[in-house]
């Protein structure tokens, strides 16, 4: 089922999500489902659970659309469930980033090259992997998620001052998207 993706300004989206409860593998089993019929619906490369209002660390990262930039990323897709940073690196690098929940936005945001992390996979077999390039860079964004983040909090405050009536205007709901979307939840209106 195609769900709505919650926009900046939500409170969903500034909350830290609680770690999902690994018995409830059917419950979390839809939950992913959704989610990712959700991101290949709005064009996406990743989403996270607080993006569809569920507070629950789970997130989805597909690297397949990108592929003909990022070669390596052909077969990347990864389902992380309680996801844990385990180790990051000092060296950073810059990229310009962009997301669902902030439609038309992109920014330049450091970030660290390489990362560890443990999470659970869709089979709910526990992993640990590491990540640099690109695909690192997508699995630290989303995780930003489900600790109440989003990439405009990672750049400096001179350029969100800059960009601060566009953030505005997608609290507000005043942004096109081909996708469904939710603002304002405290009085849940939606806007398509």
């Amino acid at each position: 089922m195609i769900l709505p993706i919650f926009l900046y300004g939500t409170d969903e989206l500034r909350e830290t999500a609680k770690e999902a409860d690994l018995s409830d593998k059917e419950g979390i089993t839809t939950l992913v489902n959704d989610m990712y019929e959700t991101m290949r619906h709005a064009d996406g490369c990743g989403i996270a659970a607080p993006q569809v209002g569920r507070l629950l660390r789970i997130l989805i990262v597909d690297g397949s659309d990108l592929s003909d930039v990022y070669d390596y990323l052909k077969d990347f897709k990864r389902i992380m469930i309680n996801p844990v940073l385990v180790e990051e690196s000092e060296e950073t690098e810059t990229f310009q980033e962009g997301c669902l929940s902030l439609p038309n936005l992109h920014l330049d945001v450091v970030r660290p090259a390489k990362i560890k992390v443990r999470y659970y996979d869709e089979n709910f077999e526990l992993k640990e992997e590491a990540f640099d390039r690109f695909a690192c860079r997508m699995v630290q964004h989303e995780m930003d998620h489900l600790d109440g983040k989003v990439f405009v909090d990672r750049v400096p405050q001179i350029r969100r001052k800059l960009v601060q009536g566009r953030l505005s205007g997608i609290a507000r709901g005043c942004v096109r998207t081909s996708y469904k979307v939710k603002f304002n939840s405290k009085k849940d209106r939606k806007h398509q």
